[in-house]
């Protein structure tokens, strides 16, 4: 007689399917809103800050080229051209490098809402606490790392520009073609190491290791979740971007009917502000349920692989470590006894308790 397996949080104990991962994603973010929406909300206030002030830069500076005399002054517009260009390269690398430590502090509420267990802001950094160092560290080496292998493939066509010339085209755009390729398959297989770091608390080396290994045969199904969430995301971003876009223009238009050298600084400034608000509530809400998807799709692994869904029975059923992260290694629990060997129990060996 079919029995069907517990949900006691908010999945099944048991491997998901694509539309338990969504739901599951809604309710944790649900449950858990100031610990997931807050944290998400803050970071994409932070890249919206400097983007809003890239932008402002941007702005300037395409203001300045009609006064410009480029066979005279050609350096003095490639400087600041170029800083500006650094500056939006730099903003979308820390965007990631943030968002690769947000994921792992993220998984925490994820796991917690598998056992119904609710986790606020405070308590989640709490739990995330001694994890931070592990995961700058793996953060810092997948950007690093994604940046090494740009600049050797701009670097590779770069070459080949300059000893074939136009010719070379046939080589970089299969070369782009593959790089990208191969950019995504590393990508996706270590997609959770800042998960595996966090919840089993290994370190930088062994989280990249587990990552690679839970993903083994599964990496056609992993992309193909990854990229129905990204556009489902980006279709609802978009949806709710084009009305703001459109009330800004209507604000600017309203403002500065007859508008001058100042009204247009001072109206893009103000619609500048408008879509970074709104652009940074729209990607703390897609930000956070994307990291809740992949969270889920790592306890999904882990429950295919290693019995995950049987231990987290066990300790549905037994409660036990009520403010951990589920799916961790079990506490030791220490005790201390005076005189050296008192209170075991007879036929035990003295510091060893027999299991309950």
């Amino acid at each position: 007689m079919y029995v069907a397996p517990p949900k006691p949080g908010v999945i099944p104990l048991r491997p998901l399917q694509f539309g338990e991962l969504l739901d599951g994603s809604f309710q944790t973010i649900r449950r858990n809103a100031a610990s997931m929406f807050g944290s998400a909300l803050i970071v994409q206030a932070i890249a919206a800050a400097l983007l809003g002030v890239v932008t402002v830069a941007m702005y300037e500076l395409m203001d300045s080229l009609e006064s410009t005399d480029f066979s005279e002054d050609a350096a003095g517009f490639f400087g600041p051209f170029l800083a500006v260009m650094a500056g939006s390269v730099g903003v979308s690398v820390l965007i990631g490098f943030l968002g690769a430590v947000l994921q792992g502090v993220m998984v925490i509420p994820v796991s917690r809402s598998v056992l119904n267990r609710r986790t606020g802001f405070g308590q989640m950094w709490k739990l995330a606490a001694g994890r931070i160092l592990p995961l700058l560290g793996v953060a810092a080496l997948l950007t690093i790392g994604g940046l090494l292998a740009a600049a050797a493939v701009v670097g590779i066509a770069v070459l080949l520009f300059t000893a074939l010339g136009p010719a070379a085209l046939l080589i970089v755009i299969p070369l782009g073609f593959g790089a990208i390729i191969v950019f995504v398959w590393i990508g996706l297989k270590l997609m959770f190491a800042p998960a595996a770091i966090v919840v089993e608390r290994i370190g930088v080396y062994d989280g990249l290791l587990r990552s690679w290994q839970l993903t083994k045969s599964n990496w056609w199904r992993i992309f193909g979740i990854t990229l129905l969430v990204s556009i489902m995301v980006g279709i609802i971003a978009q949806i709710v971007q084009i009305p703001a876009s459109l009330a800004a223009t209507a604000i600017g238009s309203v403002v500065s009917p007859h508008p001058d050298a100042e009204t247009v600084a001072s109206t893009l400034i103000l619609t500048t502000v408008i879509s970074m608000i709104i652009g940074a509530l729209v990607g703390s809400v897609t930000f956070a349920f994307q990291t809740s998807v992949s969270a889920l799709i790592y306890m999904d692994l882990r429950m295919r692989r290693d019995g995950l869904d049987v231990e987290l029975m066990r300790l549905m059923e037994s409660g036990a470590d009520p403010d951990g992260i589920p799916g961790g290694p079990p506490q030791q629990v220490h005790v201390n006894t005076w005189p050296p060997g008192a209170g075991h129990s007879p036929g035990t060996p003295p510091g060893l308790w027999p299991q309950a």
